[in-house]
């Protein structure tokens, strides 16, 4: 058995961000060098990054799970990555929103909506979200996002068709922003849609902030982790290579491992931290990134969107051909078109695409060079993508999993984080949080990226 003062499981963002905070931190919060904790992190995978994961087959740069900052303004990730020196460009969306940058609509006949006809239809959205606020808030406790969405729509008196239209738009906002159908969201489960400042994304790969993270760390790749048990006597963590004792312990891993039989803590999580685990899912929610020879799409869109119910899968595609200059698009199967696909081979989803996409633009669309397809909720270490709220759940049920465990038990990740869940922000800050719940002190978050650590800064 091997003994450290803390263990952190996972080597995520969240554990990065912990594990590094502790073994950088000064020994009585004076300032003054010291060797900091003997942290050593245990990651189940063969890399670092957990659901941060870049990949550079064929020469190509793909983030086949995080891919943006959303929003810069006052981030810690984005203060992170332009210290370490990370390239980033600018693409901001905005969420799924309506008329954030410029967007191709499409009609439910296939055909490009006119200018005119854009703007009646972002005017509907934005009416029914301003409606929408004060819906959510009145809500009750097991109320649904589509039941809250579908008063907001109601209290409009729309015709019919004017009413389905906008009835799409937020029902692929759930599905995108959450990778749910709206009826599987809680009403309050979009409640931190918003975004401060520009978006950015990752020519070079969103991999390298895990990277630096790691630096300077003991990280054990390929170890397992079987069960945590904790008491008086501390911390045991045994793994398929081995068992770890410690005072303490971070474990970072998705909801979905959380709550699966694999990973067993001992004795049991208290009613408060399993109460709010079980009001939590992870998603389906899968990327798909196809290159093509040519750009047959129009040069002045970010997106292309289509309206109707042929769009009932494949709606959205986002113009990535400014990373690389390679003609790329990206989708999401999210929530019943990921379920949908599950299994399904990349030509089978690519033909399924194409099939839209031809719909759009005829013969102008040829065969994709390469076609890449994410498969996260067949990933045994992460069971989904993020994780989401279900009907009947609250915002305090990501604090409350984040409130330590005997002072030797902590749980960090996006689903533990309120403000930000679902994102790397989350993650990085929940991180934070745990080291300073073990430190018993403040920490400044900034020691990330400009404290030493073992010789390296």
């Amino acid at each position: 058995m091997e003994t450290v003062d803390v263990v952190v499981i996972g080597a995520g963002v969240a554990g990065l961000t912990a594990a590094r905070l502790l073994a950088s931190a000064d020994g009585d919060g004076d300032g003054e060098p010291a060797a900091g904790r003997r942290v050593v992190v245990l990651e189940a995978r063969d890399r670092v990054g957990g659901r941060v994961h870049t990949d550079r087959t064929g020469g190509h740069v793909t983030d086949l799970g995080a891919s943006w900052i959303h929003g810069i303004d006052g981030s810690a990730v984005a203060e992170a990555v332009t210290a370490f020196g990370i390239r980033t460009v600018e693409f901001t969306v905005g969420g799924y929103q309506v008329d954030s940058r410029p967007i191709a609509y499409h009609g439910a006949d296939g055909h490009r909506l006119d200018d005119a006809a854009t703007r009646r239809f972002a005017a509907d959205v934005h009416t029914v979200d301003a409606t929408l606020a004060d819906v959510v808030a009145a809500s009750g406790p097991t109320d649904t996002y589509r039941d809250v969405t579908e008063r907001a729509i109601a209290a409009q008196v729309w015709d019919a068709e004017r009413a389905e239209r906008v009835r799409e738009h937020l029902e692929h906002r759930s599905e995108e922003q959450y990778g749910v159908p709206s009826d599987e969201l809680a009403a309050h489960g979009l409640d931190d849609d918003s975004i401060d400042g520009d978006e950015v994304v990752f020519p070079d790969g969103y991999d390298a902030l895990p990277t630096h993270l790691a630096a300077g760390l003991d990280v054990r790749l390929r170890h397992v982790v079987h069960s945590v048990r904790h008491g008086d006597d501390g911390v045991e963590v045994t793994t398929d290579r081995g068992t770890f004792h410690a005072e303490a312990v971070v474990v970072t891993v998705p909801v979905g491992v959380l709550q699966s039989d694999d990973f067993v803590i001992e004795p049991p999580l208290p009613a408060r931290h399993r109460q709010a685990l079980e009001r939590l899912r992870m998603n389906a929610f899968e990327k798909v990134v196809l290159r093509f020879p040519e750009q047959f799409w129009d040069e002045d869109v970010y997106a292309i969107r289509q309206l109707g119910p042929e769009g009932r899968w494949w709606h959205s595609w986002y113009d990535l051909t400014r990373l690389d200059g390679v003609p790329t698009l990206l989708t999401f199967a999210a929530g019943p078109a990921a379920r949908a696909i599950r299994g399904w081979s990349e030509e089978q989803v690519a033909a399924s695409v194409l099939e839209q996409l031809r719909r759009l633009y005829g013969d102008r669309v040829p065969a994709p060079s390469t076609v890449q397809v994410t498969a996260w909720q067949d990933d045994p270490f992460a069971r989904g993508s993020y994780a989401h709220m279900l009907p009947g759940s609250t915002t305090d049920d990501h604090d409350d999993l984040g409130v330590p465990i005997d002072g030797r038990l902590h749980l960090a990740g996006e689903a533990t984080w309120t403000d930000d869940p679902a994102t790397v922000a989350g993650a990085l800050y929940s991180g934070h949080r745990a080291a300073e719940q073990i430190l018993g002190r403040d920490v400044p978050i900034a020691r990330l990226w400009s404290g030493a650590l073992n010789g390296t800064t």
